[in-house]
């Protein structure tokens, strides 16, 4: 990355107050752990409009809390601007980056890379499950999966 570019990402899910603000609030952290945070415009955002304007789900939060982070994100739909204002839509999973792509096609001029968060995994785990069903363990899987990804996502050349 070019000293002074600053690059973009939009981590996206189906309702925004699960994994997408996890991996959000993860990159976020590790940007500022690495000093950083001026060179990244870091969002998510959602493929459905279900929970615009929420806050994340108490258990994410509560996951989040107990590694100490904290997030003020409010839950937003994807925009037809976030096709041609980020760099990288990074998904997680294969419903989302569907969703990604039909969107991608009624925008004219869409640069952002759309791809999985799985994709950086050196675990190879590629699909990030939606753990709303689930329980606590399931946010702690996700923790640890967007973890991982975001680390190996920020480590490699932009």
């Amino acid at each position: 990355m070019a000293s002074g570019e600053v690059k973009s990402v939009l981590f996206v899910c189906l309702g925004n107050i699960c994994r997408s603000p996890i991996a959000e609030a993860i990159f976020k952290k590790l940007v500022t752990d690495g000093n950083v945070q001026n060179k990244w415009m870091i969002d998510s955002g959602a493929v459905s409009d279900w929970n615009v304007g929420r806050s994340p789900d108490a258990r994410a939060l509560s996951c989040l809390r107990n590694h100490g982070i904290v997030t003020a994100h409010k839950a937003r739909q994807v925009t037809q601007d976030d096709f041609v204002t980020f760099d990288y839509m990074l998904c997680m999973d294969e419903s989302n980056l569907r969703d990604l792509q039909r969107k991608s096609k009624q925008v004219k001029n869409c640069t952002a890379k759309i791809e999985l968060l799985g994709t950086y995994d050196p675990q190879n785990q590629r699909i990030i499950e939606d753990p709303y069903y689930g329980n606590d363990e399931d946010f702690e899987t996700v923790y640890e999966q967007c973890l991982r990804c975001c680390k190996a996502f920020l480590e490699k050349p932009h």
